[in-house]
This record gives C-alpha cells, sequence and structure tokens, in this order.
C-alpha cells in the first residue's frame, strides 16, 4: 500500500511540465503573450487578463528576499524533522512573488532586500523543490 505524504504537491495535468522543468534544475514561468504578464504558478489562463495564449519561460533563479520568518515549531510530518527553517516570500526577478524556503543561511544573517538564487532539491523521484540561499556574487 502505497502511503500519500501531506507535504508533497499531486505532480499532474496541467503543472507536470513544471515539476519536470523543475527536475530539470529550471524554475519555470508562465508569459502570457496578450498582455505580456509574467505569473507564477503554472495555470491554464492568465491572472491579470484571463487570456489562454501562453508560453512557458524559464526563470533566470534569481530573486530578492520580501520577507521570512523563522518557524521553531511544527509538529507535522516532515516538517518537525526539519526545524528551525526558514519560510520566505520571494519577489523573482521576472516579477512574480514565490513562497518558498530559504536555505545555506543563518536566520541571523538574513535581511530583506538581500539577493537570493535557486537551488533545487530532489525529493522523490516525481518532485523537486526549488529553495533559494543567498546569492554568492553579491555583496548582501
Amino acid at each position: 500500500m502505497t502511503t500519500m505524504r501531506s507535504d508533497l504537491p499531486t505532480v499532474e495535468g496541467e503543472a507536470a511540465h513544471y515539476w519536470t522543468a523543475a527536475r530539470d534544475g529550471v524554475l519555470l514561468l508562465v508569459r502570457c503573450d496578450s498582455c505580456g504578464h509574467v505569473h507564477h504558478y503554472p495555470r491554464p489562463f492568465c491572472p491579470k487578463c484571463w487570456s489562454e495564449d501562453l508560453t512557458d519561460q524559464p526563470a533566470s533563479g534569481r530573486a530578492t528576499l520580501y520577507t521570512y520568518s523563522t518557524v521553531f515549531v511544527n509538529d507535522l510530518p516532515p516538517f518537525k524533522e526539519r526545524l528551525p527553517y526558514v519560510a520566505a516570500v520571494v519577489d523573482l526577478a521576472e516579477g512574480p512573488r514565490l513562497m518558498t524556503t530559504i536555505v545555506g543561511c543563518p536566520p541571523d544573517e538574513l535581511s530583506i532586500g538581500m539577493s537570493l538564487v535557486a537551488e533545487f532539491t530532489e525529493v522523490t523521484d516525481d518532485v523537486t523543490a526549488v529553495a533559494f540561499r543567498p546569492d554568492p556574487r553579491s555583496g548582501d
């Protein structure tokens, strides 16, 4: 019997290509060919103008830290084993805002506005998660 993990997305349908790209180390965004709006998460229409004329666009992997919180208590598996961790919202260089986690940096060294880069971690054969870490090329 297969047990479903509550911390994993369901990889199916219109978002399956997003997870395939992540497995290849690419954060995939969607650009509306009608109005030019770039959005994330994948969906079959533009959230700005409702057009279905969309094109996948690889993100640069660069972002800026918008806000964050260090999580010290979370009793739900598998998060309890990851404590403490940093939950964050980042602004991607291409415009969309993304919820994520920050890795590779002690929480007391984070600062709003710091430059970040994407990091991909294989969670299962089907799911590769994207997190962000400080950009080693920046002076932040």
